[in-house]
């Protein structure tokens, strides 16, 4: 009798066990049907595809006008852009000269577009469809990248993008003496002569401000005259020579540039006269009221005074009143408006 209630508990405890457990189990899966483990696979996928469309908003090509100097989110945008299509450059959101190097490249790799090295609404227009379309561009094809410095004899720096719109070309950064801007045109302002010669010329984008310039000056009843515009390497080699053997090369080296000097060889400059001075590039044009609404205009149509009086020191050219050099709206009144030089335009924080 004993051992029979004995095993009647054994199977009783038995029979318990095995219905807790499925209530266990019941209560796991209820559980699991409610809270979900996260499937890593997935969690992976969802994150990846998260990424990938960060990445593409991230692609955006700004709409912003950008050039050195500029910093931010628009030039992060735009370095990631131009990297996206080929350009091996870093995102630092600070237009550099690599930067510069990458835009000018890009400009000369295609006819429509000015090789100026500043992004515009035209070059964002070209480099969304690369975007769009998934194309990649042959970096540095026609605009080599300098991975070092290079100098003349003299130790001169040699400009690596001569193409640059804001490039400072002085007695310490040269041009190199076969460059040539192959979009020279012929604008459509006054000169003090009728023959067809090169000193007409200017890049298009700088001769198509100095009409406009001209044009406003017209309007308030300013005449002005357009005297020298583009110099070839050689014209100057002749021109340096010249004064050298008239003055001396230390008085020369003051008022006129040794070849590969000169900012007539970029293509962005034009002497400007009047016949208050008898068309002459005299140091008085700056005292007429031609030389005093160019001084007050000249930025509102992205030129500067180049050489400012009293900043000798700085430019290490005496002050020239009449030569005026396009760099674009932003630059020039930034340095008109501080009174400042290209140089010290540079060297100034941000």
């Amino acid at each position: 009798m004993v051992h029979f209630k004995k095993n009647i508990i054994f199977v009783l405890t038995i029979v318990l066990l095995a219905i807790s457990g499925c209530s266990n189990d019941h209560s796991d899966s209820n559980n699991q049907q409610e809270n979900p483990t996260t499937n890593p696979a997935l969690e992976e996928n969802e994150n990846t595809e998260k990424e990938t469309l960060e990445e593409v908003k991230e692609l955006i090509v700004p709409d912003q006008e950008l050039e050195k100097k500029s910093e931010g989110r628009d030039v992060e945008l735009l370095q990631k852009a131009l990297i996206r299509i080929g350009y091996p450059i870093t995102v630092n959101g600070i237009y550099d000269e690599a930067t510069t190097w990458a835009i000018t490249d890009f400009q000369l790799q295609h006819d429509e577009l000015p090789a100026l090295g500043v992004f515009n609404k035209e070059t964002k227009s070209v480099l969304e469809k690369y975007i769009e379309n998934e194309e990649s561009i042959q970096a540095g094809k026609a605009l080599p990248p300098v991975d070092e410095p290079v100098f003349t004899n003299e130790g001169k720096h040699i400009l690596g993008n001569p193409y640059d719109q804001l490039a400072i070309i002085n007695k310490e950064n040269t041009l190199p003496s076969d460059y040539e801007p192959d979009d020279l045109v012929v604008p459509d302002v006054r000169f003090p002569f009728t023959e067809d010669l090169p000193k007409k010329k200017m890049r298009k984008v700088a001769a198509d401000a100095l009409e406009k310039l001209f044009a406003a000056a017209d309007k308030d009843g300013i005449k002005l005259y357009a005297q020298s515009g583009y110099r070839s390497y050689e014209t100057q080699e002749t021109l340096f020579a010249n004064y050298v053997q008239r003055d001396g090369e230390e008085a020369a080296n003051k008022y006129s540039a040794r070849p590969g000097e000169s900012e007539h060889q970029s293509g962005l400059t034009m002497d400007v006269t009047s016949e208050a001075v008898n068309y002459e590039l005299t140091v008085e044009f700056g005292e007429t009221k031609e030389g005093k609404w160019l001084q007050e205009h000249a930025a509102d149509y992205g030129f500067i005074i180049r050489y400012p009086k009293g900043k000798e020191e700085i430019t290490k050219y005496q002050y020239e009143p009449w030569h005026i050099r396009y760099v674009g709206k932003k630059a020039a009144k930034a340095i008109m408006e501080n009174n400042i030089t290209l140089e010290e335009y540079f060297s100034q924080e941000q």
